[in-house]
């Protein structure tokens, strides 16, 4: 399917940043752009901004000042849909309300051609909804671009249950035309990216609430070890809380209520105080001149552990960064091929595993080995400068330090975790993989399209599907069982995609 000729009229309804941000886009990609909004003067005052955008593109150096002179002129605002009989495809960015985008659809049927295709920004809202007012349902699509829109390179291509599949087949190539990267999916709740992304704040909340360790250190273990940005708690400072707090009840309310998706009462107290982030001076931190430094927890630096035995097991990742670290700093240590038990290292009395899912007092526990110490996932573990630990509350005090020893002796700062389950960067990666794998299962798109929405629409540093098949996708079942266990909650269901693979021996994506 061919994407939108150039010389089809492209309509933006809502002149806000996103409206804005579309007709930006389409006029760069040569469509003429009717930038509509009924509130006086808001369509004239964005277009004449859009003219200084491209003028500091041109400037410097984006844009030739021919292309940026063509788009200003592509560009013209208006405040009447009446004006809009000739629009080819027409764009809706208005407020995140269904009897209002239903309403401004069903008035637009009787203006535009019969030809004319309708999108919807929408990021939550049911395309099956707000079609199911329309005369003529499958000429509408959802086309979710992602802030800022010139500049985010996602765009969610949403089929609703009427949407002719023409239509999104056009919509999607358009999309691609346009420069950006379409993934298609089906009209769920929260599509793709804002399905997925709510183990990322979902997970971080529980660990706060279970006491794991401050925000600013979650932060920073999720930043250093993980990769990832942003925290989950600085991220959520920048969105808004009451932003943030919406999405995750508008997706949990549209899921009947579906534990895995239920928001934190410790957000709602936030919200509920009018702490909502950057915006308001105070959300999980204070902002301001006057706020403190955002300081994360580090384990105090321990004794070198030169005069301990220390032996690396096996050839996994971490064992291989662990042992070429140490090295690197001078340190000699023993090596095995077979491990007893599943441990990485030993530096003296404690033995190192990598966390699956279980507490450490657990595992110790189970293992009879007291002096266990759990590691927690780590994007590279080669370049990672930080780690999150836990010990088991059995093991005796110089042991654990033993540990830290060790690791700080590889270059990681060393945060050590209260024993929660999963730790930190495992079990967000894996709750995060959990719910792509669903969304596949479902049919609400393609593992392809999880993973590239994930990494376009949230900048996580990878796909969560290709992460749980460098993970191994048997230790990703593991960990989310182990979490089930230990919590007695739904929340932690496999999803029946991941244990098929498992059976299987499948990866989600298999080397070409």
């Amino acid at each position: 399917m061919s994407a939108l000729p150039t010389e089809k009229l492209v309509a933006v309804v809502g002149a806000g940043a996103m409206g804005a941000g579309i007709a930006q886009v389409a006029a760069a990609a040569g469509h003429r752009v009717k930038l509509l909004d009924a509130r006086e003067g808001a369509a004239q005052a964005a277009v004449a901004s859009l003219h200084a955008t491209f003028d500091k593109l041109a400037a410097r150096g984006k844009l030739t000042v021919e292309a940026a002179n063509a788009a200003k002129a592509r560009l013209q605002p208006t405040s009447e849909l009446a004006n809009l009989p000739d629009a080819g495809l027409v764009i809706e960015a208005i407020v995140e309300d269904l009897a209002a985008k239903q309403k401004l659809f069903a008035d637009l049927e009787a203006i535009v051609g019969a030809d004319c295709l309708f999108a919807s920004n929408t990021s939550s809202i049911s395309l099956t909804a707000i079609g199911a007012a329309l005369k003529h349902p499958g000429r509408l699509a959802g086309l979710h671009f992602f802030n800022p829109a010139p500049l985010m390179a996602l765009v969610e291509v949403i089929d609703g249950l009427a949407t002719d599949p023409a239509v999104g087949e056009t919509l999607f190539a358009t999309a691609e035309a346009w420069g950006k990267t379409a993934v298609r999916a089906r009209s769920t709740p929260g599509f793709i990216v804002n399905r997925v992304a709510r183990p990322y704040y979902g997970e971080g909340l529980r660990l706060l609430g279970e006491g794991a360790a401050d925000c600013a250190t979650l932060d920073a273990v999720l930043r250093e070890a993980g990769g990832f940005r942003m925290g989950p708690f600085e991220l959520m400072d920048m969105i808004g809380l009451d932003v943030n707090f919406a999405v995750s009840k508008s997706v949990w309310t549209a899921f009947f209520n579906d534990p895995r998706f239920a928001p934190s009462l410790i957000q709602q107290e936030l919200v509920a105080a009018g702490f909502l982030g950057r915006k308001s001076g105070r959300g999980f931190y204070a902002y301001g001149d006057a706020a403190p430094p955002i300081q994360a927890q580090s384990e105090d630096l321990r004794a070198s552990p030169h005069g301990l035995r220390i032996r690396i097991y096996g050839e996994t990742p971490l064992a291989a960064a662990l042992a070429a670290r140490l090295q690197a700093n001078g340190l000699k240590i023993e090596y095995s091929s077979a491990s007893p038990d599943g441990r990485l290292a030993e530096a003296g009395h404690a033995a190192l595993y990598l966390t699956d899912g279980r507490s450490a007092s657990q595992r110790a526990a189970q293992s009879g080995v007291a002096d266990t110490v759990l590691l927690d996932l780590a994007l590279d573990y080669r370049s990672a400068s930080r780690l999150a630990v836990a010990c088991a509350e059995q093991c005796d005090p110089a042991a654990f330090a033993a540990a830290v020893g060790l690791l700080q002796a590889a270059g990681f700062a060393v945060s050590r975790l209260a024993d929660v389950p999963g730790l930190a960067v495992m079990r967000t990666v894996c709750m995060l993989a959990n719910e792509g794998a669903d969304a596949v299962y479902q049919n609400v798109c393609s593992a392809a399209a999880v993973d590239q929405a994930m990494q376009l629409g949230t900048n996580y540093p990878r796909g969560p599907l290709a992460w749980a098949d460098a993970i191994g996708l048997p230790l990703v079942q593991r960990v989310l069982g182990n979490l089930a266990a230990s919590y007695g909650e739904d929340r932690y269901r496999i999803s029946p995609l991941i244990a098929r693979k498992v059976f299987s021996g499948k990866r989600f994506h298999e080397p070409a």
